[in-house]
């Protein structure tokens, strides 16, 4: 089974994960990582090992991250560079990728990111509304 670090700058990580609970039902094995303003790299990496030691020390790993290039992501990247057996990290984190991600935690890893991938750009729709007037 695929265990999950949902992270992000502030809190929408820890929002996110409840959300994701509300309409799939309580998960095992995702945890909610948050950079605080202020916090340094350091304590976000500190942050992420104790997630990570709540999971089984030979678990597959993703880390679900808010934005490319931020400090979460920089802190994660390093992690997963020396993990790359059994950790993976997606950027754009969504709720429709959360949610998904659970659906699709059976199946190996390498399947799992180009899915989830999909998964999170599907879920960017917009409503369009056709004029009445229009034939």
């Amino acid at each position: 089974m695929i265990d999950y670090i949902v992270t992000s700058h502030g809190d929408f990580s820890e929002g996110i994960k409840n959300s994701s609970f509300m309409i799939f039902g309580e998960q095992k094995n995702v945890e909610a990582v948050v950079l605080h303003p202020n916090e340094s790299p350091e304590e976000l990496t500190s942050k992420f090992q104790e997630a990570l030691a709540k999971f089984d020390k030979d678990d597959q790993v993703i880390f679900l991250v808010d934005l490319f290039g931020g400090s979460p992501f920089n802190a994660a990247s390093q992690i997963v560079a020396e993990h790359t057996d059994r950790m993976a990290l997606i950027t754009g984190l969504n709720l429709s990728m959360l949610v998904e991600a659970y659906t699709v935690r059976e199946q190996p890893l390498d399947q799992v990111i180009p899915h989830l991938e999909e998964t999170a750009k599907a879920g960017v729709r917009h409503l369009e509304i056709k004029d009445s007037q229009e034939g």
